[in-house]
C-alpha cells in the first residue's frame, strides 16, 4: 500500500466523503479507490472554496478536504487558503510537495514554508512511516481549539513509497475535547448582563462551530436581550425571532445600528471582536463581556471588562444556569425590547420600500433581493453573497432561518469566492436550495467553475447581478473612468452558462424577477445547475455603511 493509499484510508475513517482537487495529485486516484468521490474543479482557488463551503455547513464534521499538485497547484491555491484562514475555517489541505532532494532548492515552491502564515498547522510527511502520526496530529488540530485550515504536505517521492497495509489499523479517529469556563468569571459577567440598562448580545461564528445555537436562544429569551450576529455568525440566531436585530458587517440594518448605538453593555460570544473594514465598528464606550475559546482574541481591539474563556456551547449553558440562579424565578418579560425592535425595523423598511419595490429599468438590485426573499423560504435554503456590492446589499435585508442557512464571509476574500462555497454547501446539504449572489466582476474571476457544477451534477443556483460596471468603485475611479472607461465590464453570462451545459435565463424586466427565481429553483430540483442573470443598474446606496466609524 502506497503512502497516498494510507492517507485515503485515514480520510475514510474520519468520515470524509469528498475530495475537491485539481490534477495532478496521486491522492485523487487513491481517494477514488477508497470510495471517496473526487470533485475536480477548474482552478485551485475554487477547489479550496468547495472544501471551505463544505466545512462551514458541516461545522468541520467531517471537514472539507482539498488536494493539489506541487508547484503551480500549491501556488494557485494560496489565495483561497488565506481566505479560509482569515475566517477561521476548519478544513484539510493536502498538497503534493517536490521530491525531498529538490525540497528547498530555489525556485521550488515549498508549501511547508510558504503556507505557515495562513494555516493553523502545517507539517510535512518526511518519511512514509510517519504518515499515521502526522495525520493524527493534523486531525487533532482540526477538531480542537480555534478553527482554521490545517495542511499536510506530501513529498512526491514519499507519496509513492510502499507500506504494509496493516499500518492503517494503527490509526484511530481523533476525539475532540472542549472545556467550560471558570464559574467565578461566568457569575460575575452574568450579574453585569442583568444589571445593564440596554445590553446587546453580539454573536459570532464561534457559536456556529460550537453548535451553541440552542443555548444562545435560551439565554437571550431568559434575559430578554436583543441579539446581533457578525457577518460570519449570520444564522447563529434565527433572524425572524422577535429578539433578533439581524447581522452586521461594514453595513447594517437600522435595528442593529439603533441598539448597538445605545447599548451600555455588549455581550460578545464566539467573536474575536476584530476591528476591520468588513466588521461592525462597535463604539468603544461600552462595557464588554467576551466569551471566546482562544485568549489571543481577548483585548485585541477593545478593552474587555469581563473575559470568559471556554467553549461557546458549554459556557452559554453555564450562563443560562447563572442567570436562572440570579433571577430566582423572576421574569424579565417586562424588559423585552421586542416591540421596539419591530417598530425600528418597520420604519427602516419603509424608508427602503422605493428601492425594494422599484420598477426602474435596468432593474434595481434591491428589487431582486426583495423578490428572492418573498419567493424563498429561508428554512429551505442556504444563501451566500460575494464580495463587493452583492454582500453589502443582501446582508442587511435577508433574514436567515437557523444555523448555516446563510454563509457570511469577507474579512480577506477575493471576488468569486462565493461560487466555490456554494458548491461545497450543496455537497454538504443536498436537500437545500443553495444559492450564491455575485456581481459580473466576481463572475469574471471564477465563473468558468459553473461548469464544475454542471459536470459534477451539483445543482446550485448562481445569481449574477450584471450592471456592466464596478459600481462600488464609482468614487474611487472617477477620473480614470471619465478618460478611459476603466470601470466598465461586459458579457452575456446566461449565454455562457448555457454553453457550459447549465440552465440559464437573462432577465431585464423587473416584473419577471420573482417568476424567474421560481423557474430557476425548479431547474435545480430537477438536478440542473442554474444561473440567473439580472440586468441591473449601478446601485451605490447601502444601509448604514460604516455608521460608527
Amino acid at each position: 500500500m502506497k503512502t497516498v493509499d494510507v492517507i485515503a484510508q485515514i480520510l475514510k475513517r474520519e468520515g470524509v466523503p469528498y475530495l475537491s482537487a485539481f490534477p495532478t495529485s496521486t491522492l485523487i486516484e487513491a481517494a477514488a479507490e477508497a470510495g471517496i468521490r473526487p470533485i475536480i474543479c477548474r482552478q485551485e482557488r475554487v477547489g479550496v472554496g468547495i472544501a471551505d463551503g463544505y466545512s462551514r455547513v458541516n461545522n468541520g464534521k467531517p471537514p472539507g478536504v482539498f488536494a493539489m499538485q506541487f508547484g503551480p497547484g500549491a501556488e494557485n491555491a494560496y489565495a483561497g487558503v488565506a481566505t479560509a484562514y482569515s475566517d477561521a475555517v476548519p478544513m484539510l489541505l493536502l498538497p503534493l510537495g517536490h521530491t525531498r532532494e529538490r525540497d528547498g532548492v530555489f525556485p521550488q515552491f515549498s508549501s511547508l514554508r510558504n503556507y505557515a502564515p495562513v494555516t493553523k498547522f502545517v507539517e510535512q510527511i518526511t518519511t512514509a512511516d510517519r504518515v499515521i502520526d502526522t495525520m493524527r496530529r493534523a486531525f487533532a488540530r482540526l477538531k480542537m481549539g480555534r478553527p482554521g485550515p490545517v495542511m499536510v504536505e506530501i513529498p512526491a517521492d514519499v507519496a509513492g513509497e510502499q507500506l504494509d497495509p496493516s499500518v492503517v489499523e494503527a490509526y484511530r479517529p481523533v476525539k475532540a475535547a472542549v472545556s467550560e469556563a471558570d464559574p467565578v468569571d461566568v457569575m460575575a459577567a452574568a450579574k453585569v448582563l442583568l444589571e445593564a440598562r440596554d445590553p446587546v448580545i453580539h454573536a459570532g461564528q464561534g457559536v456556529l462551530y460550537a453548535e451553541a445555537g440552542p443555548q444562545l436562544l435560551e439565554l437571550a429569551e431568559l434575559a430578554s436581550v436583543p441579539v446581533v450576529t457578525t457577518m460570519g455568525g449570520k444564522s447563529a440566531f434565527p433572524e425572524a425571532h422577535p429578539l433578533a436585530l439581524g447581522s452586521a458587517s461594514g453595513v447594517m440594518n437600522r435595528p442593529v445600528y439603533h441598539f448597538l448605538n445605545k447599548a451600555d453593555l455588549v455581550f460578545a460570544v464566539g467573536t474575536s471582536l476584530t476591528r476591520h473594514p468588513m466588521t461592525t465598528p462597535i463604539p468603544r464606550d461600552k462595557t464588554f463581556v467576551q466569551v471566546i475559546d482562544d485568549p489571543i482574541d481577548i483585548g485585541k481591539n477593545y478593552d474587555v471588562d469581563y473575559p470568559v474563556i471556554g467553549d461557546a456551547r458549554l459556557v452559554l449553558g453555564q450562563f443560562v444556569e447563572a442567570v436562572k440562579e440570579l433571577l430566582n424565578g423572576a421574569s424579565r418579560n417586562d424588559r423585552s425590547p421586542a416591540a421596539e425592535i419591530a417598530e425600528v425595523r418597520a420604519a427602516w423598511l419603509r424608508e427602503w420600500d422605493a428601492k425594494l419595490t422599484s420598477d426602474e429599468v435596468p432593474i434595481n438590485p434591491y428589487r431582486v433581493i426583495s423578490e428572492f426573499i418573498d419567493a424563498v423560504d429561508p428554512a429551505e435554503a442556504i444563501v451566500t453573497h460575494d464580495s463587493g456590492s452583492p454582500r453589502d446589499q443582501i446582508m442587511p435585508f435577508y433574514r436567515s432561518a437557523g444555523p448555516r442557512s446563510y454563509l457570511g464571509w469577507g474579512k480577506s476574500h477575493g471576488l468569486g469566492t462565493g461560487l466555490g462555497l456554494n458548491l461545497g454547501a450543496k455537497l454538504a446539504a443536498p436537500e437545500k436550495f443553495v444559492v450564491n449572489f455575485m456581481g459580473d466582476a466576481a463572475f469574471g474571476m471564477t465563473g468558468l467553475d459553473f461548469e464544475t457544477a454542471v459536470r459534477s451534477n451539483i445543482p446550485i443556483l448562481t445569481v449574477v447581478l450584471n450592471n456592466s460596471t464596478m459600481a462600488v468603485e464609482t468614487r474611487h475611479m472617477a477620473a480614470s473612468h471619465e478618460r478611459y472607461g476603466t470601470r466598465d465590464l461586459g458579457g452575456n453570462y446566461a449565454d455562457m452558462a448555457r454553453a457550459m451545459g447549465g440552465w440559464a435565463e437573462r432577465v431585464e424586466d423587473p416584473a419577471q424577477v420573482g417568476a424567474a427565481i421560481l423557474r430557476a429553483r425548479r431547474a435545480t430540483e430537477e438536478g440542473r445547475a442554474a444561473l440567473l442573470e439580472f440586468i441591473t443598474g449601478p446601485e451605490i446606496e447601502y444601509s448604514h455603511k460604516g455608521a460608527f466609524s
